[in-house]
């Protein structure tokens, strides 16, 4: 028996007027660790954001606080992101160093001239500098519970924060976009002396709503009126309700965007209706896990986590935008980097955080079949389509300027799943739908397969799912 699923305009997403703006990542932590070498910063570029490969368009620019010279806590090779601004003992004055970030920078660049015109560059902050923190340390508090930032550093922090963003911007002469100045904030992971990474604690409320509207003046005085504000990147869902909640009237009106991460997804479709009830452009700006689906899925099993996450995700908040955390977490080298070792080689054929992993010493990437489920979807559901909500295992798209229409579908079973697809809410239709197909082994399945067409009959697209696969349909 055939399930019937209705691809229909009437669940169409209404977010940012309908527009869907794109699929990305965020540069830290991978960037800092492969910008160094030219070889690996090309082939990334090509994987991750070129037509040939992901076709990615979004990238999320860490300005990196800097931690204090003195410390050495961080053991991650890739997450001690160098800050912009350093402080002279003899001097006793402040200065920039606008080379310290030369290797996320050298990714940017080559992310950007790959993407091409759809490229949007979203630049956030995971912590201030280490002087301007309570601890004075900026992977996080004393007390991880509590504000960091010193209370008489707000505006010296989003003067900070303007300031790269408007070097990177008028200098570099690489638009930036958007800005977001907090990074998870109200949590508790963000601890002085911690192993893992920059971080800093701002209460929902006054704090956040200081420093979103300190951020706010300092692009503005520089004349960066294109530039949207962007706020909170919460670490769930409900926590981002709780933000939202608790912003000011003032701080809402100066808001262009919300962010929303998603390791956690109480109240989802929550926080998606709130964001439609009231007009407002949604992201999902990071995500990722080292999860696994399927039924006796094999090396499928990371790719379909990732898939269904997809989908869940949008059909819930509806977003305009859905950014993996990094593309890269792993990283493969005998030398390692500054001082600490990297971790190796993960199970790439079961659940593992990224998509791909970097080999310094060959200066290789090695894929997965996680990469190509992104694919599925990033290089055929493009900016400026429309998103159409349908089945917690399909996704949808219609794209305006061409009419066609694209449908990825899921079947993490073991079993062929028989789906029809009703299009009747669409007045002509192609006759034909293409089929691209990821499925099997990562040494012998199918990636990105290309299988012919199948007949579309009476406005009716009727399709075998195989087991364990994602399938990409392109009606023209």
């Amino acid at each position: 028996m055939s399930k019937e699923i209705i691809i229909s305009t009437k669940n169409a997403s209404t977010t940012n007027n309908g527009i869907f703006q794109g699929w990305g990542t965020s540069l830290c932590w991978w960037a800092n660790r492969v910008g160094y070498s030219p070889a690996l910063t090309e082939k990334c570029a090509d994987l991750f954001f070129s037509e040939k490969g992901l076709n990615l368009n979004i990238m999320r620019y860490n300005i990196g606080g800097g931690d204090d010279p003195a410390h050495k806590h961080i053991k991650r090779t890739d997450s001690m992101i160098p800050g912009w601004l350093y402080y002279d003992k003899e001097s006793n004055s402040y200065y920039y160093n606008y080379e310290a970030d030369k290797n996320q920078l050298n990714v940017m660049k080559k992310c950007l001239e790959a993407s091409g015109s759809d490229a949007f560059v979203e630049v956030f902050s995971n912590s201030p500098p280490y002087f301007m923190t309570k601890s004075g340390c900026s992977s996080g508090g004393k007390n991880p519970n509590k504000n960091n930032l010193k209370d008489e550093c707000y505006e010296e922090f989003a003067e900070y924060l303007a300031n790269v963003t408007e070097y990177i911007n008028n200098t570099l002469k690489i638009k930036v976009s958007s800005i977001s100045p907090m990074n998870e904030p109200n949590t508790k992971y963000w601890h002085a002396f911690s192993e893992k990474q920059e971080g800093c604690h701002f209460d929902a409320g006054e704090s956040q709503n200081k420093i979103l509207l300190e951020t706010y003046k300092a692009i503005k005085k520089r004349g960066l009126d294109h530039i949207e504000l962007v706020g909170s990147d919460e670490t769930s869902t409900e926590k981002q309700i709780t933000a939202y909640n608790k912003y000011s009237d003032e701080v809402k009106t100066i808001l262009d965007r919300i962010s929303t991460h998603t390791y956690g997804t109480r109240k989802i479709k929550q926080l998606g209706a709130l964001m439609k009830a009231d007009k407002r452009n949604l992201w999902m700006s990071e995500t990722d896990w080292s999860n696994e689906a399927g039924k006796n899925a094999g090396d499928m099993s990371g790719g379909l986590w990732l898939a269904k996450k997809i989908i869940e995700d949008i059909n819930a908040l509806s977003p305009s935008a859905w950014v993996l955390w990094q593309v890269i977490d792993y990283h493969i080298s005998k030398d390692g980097y500054m001082g600490n070792k990297d971790f190796g080689m993960p199970n790439i054929k079961g659940g593992f955080w990224g998509l791909a992993v970097a080999d310094h010493d060959k200066e290789e990437i090695i894929l997965s079949n996680k990469y190509y489920a992104m694919g599925q979807f990033s290089k055929y559901i493009r900016p400026g389509d429309t998103i159409i909500h349908c089945d917690k295992n399909t996704l949808s798209a219609y794209k305006k300027d061409s009419g066609k229409i694209v449908i990825v579908a899921v079947n993490d079973t073991s079993k062929t799943k028989h789906i029809t697809y009703s299009l009747e809410c669409f007045e002509s239709i192609g006759k034909t739908a293409k089929i691209i197909r990821t499925s099997g082994s990562l040494e012998n399945g199918e990636k990105w397969a290309l299988l012919g067409t199948v007949d579309v009959t009476d406005n009716k697209l009727k399709v075998d799912l195989k087991s364990n696969s994602i399938t990409t349909f392109i009606i023209e």
